[in-house]
Order: structure tokens, then C-alpha cells, then sequence
């Protein structure tokens, strides 16, 4: 009886706490009957996935502040001041909620596969003289990873400051492999450490990042980890994917973010100018570098690419693993194809592992198609890029993927580019990959086996857990 009646007072706050958070009717709602219904599992189900952690902070003000210093010291010529018209909106958006700096005077090198993206870094590796900040979402213990292990070891055993920072539930099984490379003097820090049972509501969260700075001077970002399918390919077919490579002032910002996930993880705030050298101009791109996360009081990257979305004229194309949207996303896809905009989704049929999210993507595909999104999907080996582009003008590459774990659950990092170079060799990239996929039909995508349509719908179910 008693344990009855503390399950019935733990329900009934927990009801009354999300009634207060004023959350969208329907996800209250959801919550309310799941929690009244299955008392018992909606409790470890809220507790895990429910619960809102947008008033915490992955790094207070003042602390963000004094790393945001360092790049006002050291680049201050490098800032945009005067925004230009065309990109305004987008430059104050990413600023305001994310004070996220537009950098001119950077030099970028866009990869489409793996091999060319990793002789660079390893490269770049190779010629580091004062530190290495590395993470990762996935760092696996096979040829490629070791590769990266024997370059930073090496490293650190010249005596460079050589960081590695990992998602831990995305790296259980590796965890003698970190254990050699700390062994071997590199600073090795789990984030959001995953020890079971003693686990949290913030176990849910993965670090979806992938950020390199090398001397404050080179920085990398995008959608690969370090493994070797992405270099041999899965399935018969190609691993395709988008990574980048940033040398100029916009570096100081990869930093800031590389120095804050070490601070949440770490407890450790590294503020010290070796670590933002003055980089002069090195290149015409401007470009802005923005992070978002569960704890954020903002969506930013979501409300980045919704702006995108929502103010193209012409066209816009997005790569990504999963189409799973939030709402405002799908209403943004759905608005610009109906105003007449060529809005191009390119998707993988089948997932990398399982087959949920897939089912849980093509689910949405009816009603884009409605709307007159073109919806292409990957034929062999794998899509796993995250890039848009939009009127030969704007751009972005990042970790983020168009799903809603990506958008709220989720700590990511997303470059948004002006630069007209930039945009048509992503478009370039785009309309070469086209020919490698097949384009679903409005007239026949509804009409598929009913058993088919209905899996799709039941693995919707789960798309915020995925």
C-alpha cells in the first residue's frame, strides 16, 4: 500500500510538472496519459527522455564570456561589423541566440568522402606544434582510429597538450582504447560518463560533435567519425559524407566550442591565449559557427536551418541520414516547395543499422511529396552527409542531422556559410550524387503494400526516442 501511494504522489508531481513547463499541448498530453496509464514505465521513460534541462547550462555566461574574449581580443579584425543585406537576418539569428560570431577572411576545403579528408588531417596532425584538441562522436578501435592513436600518442610524447574527448555511450565497448592513449600521455575525457546503474536523465544526451583544432590555426568539422567504413564503404556501395576544413579567424570559434565541452566534462576551463592565436585573413569566405544542445535555451541550429528553409527563393537542397522533423521543419519544407521553391531532400533507403529510423523517415515522405518537396533516396552503400544549400548564396555542414534527436537531444555544431563558391560546389556535389539515387513518386509512394505504410507509421512513433 505504501509504495502505491508513492507512486501515485510521484505521478501526480511529476503531472504537475509538465503542466507547468508549458510544453505543446500534445506532447503534455502524451506525457499525462502515459504517465496515468503506465505509471510505472512513463515514470523511467520521463525520467530518461521527458524531462526538460533547457534552464541548465552546459557552461555559465561568465565562463562562456571569457572564452567569447578571447576571439574578440585576438580577431577583432576579423568580425564582421557592417552585415550584408542578403545574410543579415541570418547573421543576427545565430548571434543573438547562440552569439555566435560572423568570421571573415577564412579559407575552407569541402570533402565528399573519407580518404581525402583523412590524409589532410593526419597531415595537419602531423604538423602540430603546440596542441591538439580532438573529438569525436565515434572513435573506433580499428586501422583507421589507430592511425589517429599513433599520431596523438606521438605526440604527446614530444610534448604537445593533446586532448581527446569522446561521446561515452557511443564508445562502451572501447574503452581499453582510450585507456592506451591516455596511457600514452594523451588527456582523454568521456562525455556525459555512462555508469551503469548509476544513471542519469542526462545518459539520453549524446555528444554528436566532431571538432578539430590544430594550433588554433586549422580546424575540421562535419559529419564523419573516425572509422574505417567510412573509407571501405558498406554494403557493396560508398560511404558518402560531408566533412570541412577551416583555416582563418573562424577557427577561434571551433575552439570556443571544443574548450566548452571539455569544461562540462572536465570540470576544467582551459582560458589562455596560446590557445587563440591572432590569424590573419587568410581566404574570402564568412562564416558563422554555431553549436546548440538539450541545455540551450535556444534551438539554434534547428532555427538556423528553418531560416534557411523559410527564406530561399529558388531552390534548396539538403543531405542527411534521416528525414524526422520537428514540426517547424516539415512546416518550413512544406511552405517553400508550395511558394514555389525546388526544395530537394536526398535520403538513404536503408539504414545503416536496424531498420526503425529508415522506416521511421520514409514515414514523413507522403507529406512533402503532397507539398512538391522532391525526395530522393540513396541507392547503395550509405548517405550519412549533412549539408544544405540554398540559391548558390548560403550553406551549411555540420553534425547536425534533419531529425529531432539532432534538433533537442543532442549537442551539435553546424558552420553557416556565405560564400557563393562554397554553395555551388555543394550544389555541384548534390546534383552529382542525384545520379546515384532514385526519386520517389507522388503518384505511387501512397499506393505502396498497406503492411508497409503501417510499419513506417508505427516506427514514427518512436522518433523522439531515435
Amino acid at each position: 500500500m505504501w509504495l502505491n501511494i508513492i507512486l501515485l504522489l510521484a505521478v501526480l508531481s511529476i503531472v504537475t510538472m509538465v503542466i507547468a513547463e508549458n510544453r505543446h499541448p500534445v506532447r503534455t498530453l502524451a506525457w499525462i496519459v502515459v504517465l496515468v496509464c503506465l505509471p510505472g514505465v512513463g515514470l523511467v521513460l520521463y525520467f530518461f527522455f521527458g524531462r526538460d534541462n533547457r534552464g541548465k547550462r552546459l557552461i555559465s555566461d561568465d565562463d562562456l564570456s571569457r572564452l567569447k574574449k578571447m576571439t574578440e581580443e585576438q580577431n577583432s579584425a576579423s568580425i564582421c561589423r557592417k552585415l550584408p543585406p542578403d545574410d543579415e537576418d541570418m547573421m543576427k539569428l545565430l548571434w543573438r541566440t547562440n552569439r555566435a560570431y560572423p568570421m571573415t577572411g577564412n579559407d575552407i576545403r569541402i570533402y565528399t568522402d573519407f580518404d581525402s579528408m583523412f590524409t589532410d588531417l593526419l597531415s595537419d596532425l602531423e604538423s602540430a606544434r603546440s596542441h591538439i584538441h580532438f573529438e569525436f562522436f565515434k572513435i573506433e578501435d580499428d586501422p583507421i582510429g589507430r592511425k589517429i592513436e599513433d599520431v596523438l600518442v606521438r605526440k604527446a610524447g614530444e610534448g604537445l597538450e593533446v586532448r581527446l574527448q569522446y561521446d561515452d555511450a557511443a564508445n562502451l565497448s572501447r574503452k581499453r582504447f582510450f585507456r592506451r592513449m591516455e596511457a600514452g600521455g594523451v588527456q582523454v575525457q568521456p562525455f556525459i560518463k555512462v555508469e551503469i546503474p548509476f544513471l542519469s536523465s542526462n545518459t539520453n544526451y549524446r555528444n554528436h560533435r566532431k571538432v578539430v583544432v590544430i594550433d588554433g590555426r586549422v580546424g575540421y568539422l562535419g559529419g564523419m567519425n573516425i572509422a574505417e567504413r567510412y573509407s571501405t564503404g558498406i554494403r557493396g556501395g560508398k560511404w558518402r559524407d560531408t566533412h570541412m576544413r577551416v583555416c582563418g579567424p573562424a577557427v577561434s570559434e571551433l575552439q570556443t566550442s571544443f574548450l566548452t565541452d571539455w569544461q562540462f566534462s572536465s570540470k576544467q576551463l582551459l582560458v589562455s591565449r596560446a590557445y587563440y592565436p591572432g590569424i590573419p585573413p587568410c581566404g574570402g569566405v564568412t562564416m558563422q559557427i554555431a553549436t546548440s544542445g538539450p541545455m540551450d535555451e535556444w534551438r539554434v541550429i534547428m532555427q538556423g536551418i528553418v531560416r534557411m528553409i523559410s527564406s530561399s527563393s529558388e531552390y534548396i537542397y539538403i543531405q542527411s541520414p534521416y528525414l524526422i522533423p520537428t514540426d517547424s521543419v516539415l512546416m518550413a519544407l512544406r511552405n517553400a516547395a508550395l511558394a514555389g521553391v525546388d526544395v530537394r531532400v536526398m535520403i538513404p533507403y536503408r539504414g545503416d543499422k536496424g531498420i526503425t529510423v529508415p522506416l521511421a523517415s520514409r514515414s514523413y515522405v507522403r507529406e512533402v511529396l503532397d507539398a512538391g518537396v522532391k525526395v530522393y533516396f540513396w541507392k547503395s552503400g550509405y548517405l550519412h552527409s549533412k549539408a544544405i544549400v540554398s540559391d548558390d548564396r548560403v550553406s551549411t555542414v555540420g553534425s547536425t542531422n534533419m531529425d529531432v534527436r539532432s534538433y533537442e537531444q543532442d549537442f551539435e555544431i553546424n558552420a553557416f556559410i556565405y560564400d557563393r563558391a562554397a554553395a555551388l560546389e555543394l550544389k555541384a556535389a548534390f546534383l552529382e550524387d542525384q545520379k546515384l539515387c532514385w526519386q520517389a513518386d507522388p503518384q505511387t509512394w501512397p499506393h505502396r503494400p498497406l503492411r508497409v505504410r503501417f510499419a513506417e507509421s508505427l516506427a514514427r512513433l518512436l522518433s523522439p526516442l531515435l
